[in-house]
């Protein structure tokens, strides 16, 4: 039995919840408030962040380290690749959604929309909002290229890599941030993601008081 503790328009929890659904493992999905100091996410997490994933009796916290456990429970279906290469190329793209593409984008677009409104810590910084289009256009032109060269973001299969992107992708889109006609190669790879059965959960969560773009849940976006 898998139970998530997540946060439902978080990028991390978004890139777990994806992860179980394309190994075909159903899960009890846990809404959680980190930012009120939520007691049953401090009781498994003394860091107090999710998501958390409790499966057996074991819990596990971190989204990276959630991945890393699935693939290694679970090796059957893997979303890391077969070769040492595959495996380090998926690696080092995770990181640089879950590090770089955060720091320069999520940070500075979800973070100041969703999370500061989440924490009641006052009005969205303009600046910081323009810095996080201007990365993000950055960002989208090397997503095109690595799809222009490759079948998915990391090579020829569905990898972790494209997970955590579009779950960086995705929060960012529910607000109409994502400047799509201008990237189509981007456009196209989010397309692919965004029709997977494993996404339409992520498709259907709303937020109160936050009504996504009209176009978050057309897959002919």
């Amino acid at each position: 039995m898998f139970r998530l503790y997540h946060v439902p328009l978080c990028p991390f929890g978004r890139k777990v919840r994806l992860a179980l659904a394309e190994r075909g493992f159903t899960f009890e999905a846990v809404e959680v408030e980190p930012w009120r100091g939520d007691e049953r996410l401090l009781a498994l997490n003394p860091a107090g962040e999710a998501p958390v994933l409790e499966h057996d009796g074991l819990v596990v916290c971190d989204s990276n380290a959630i991945a890393e456990y699935l693939e290694e429970a679970f090796p059957e279906v893997t979303l890391y690749g077969t070769t040492v290469a595959e495996r380090a190329e998926t690696r080092r793209l995770v990181f640089w959604f879950d590090i770089k593409f955060r720091r320069e984008v999520t940070d500075l677009l979800w973070g100041e929309k969703f999370l500061k409104r989440m924490r009641r810590a006052g009005h969205p910084v303009s600046e910081h909002l323009r810095a996080g289009v201007r990365h993000l256009r950055e960002h989208l032109a090397y997503v095109s290229l690595l799809y222009e060269h490759r079948r998915w973001l990391a090579g020829e299969r569905l990898s972790m890599a494209d997970l955590a992107a579009a779950a960086h992708l995705s929060v960012l889109d529910y607000f109409g941030d994502v400047p799509w006609d201008d990237y189509p190669a981007a456009r196209e790879w989010y397309a692919r993601i965004k029709s997977r059965p494993s996404f339409r959960p992520l498709l259907a969560d709303r937020v109160s008081s936050i009504r996504p773009a009209p176009h978050y849940d057309d897959l002919d976006f």
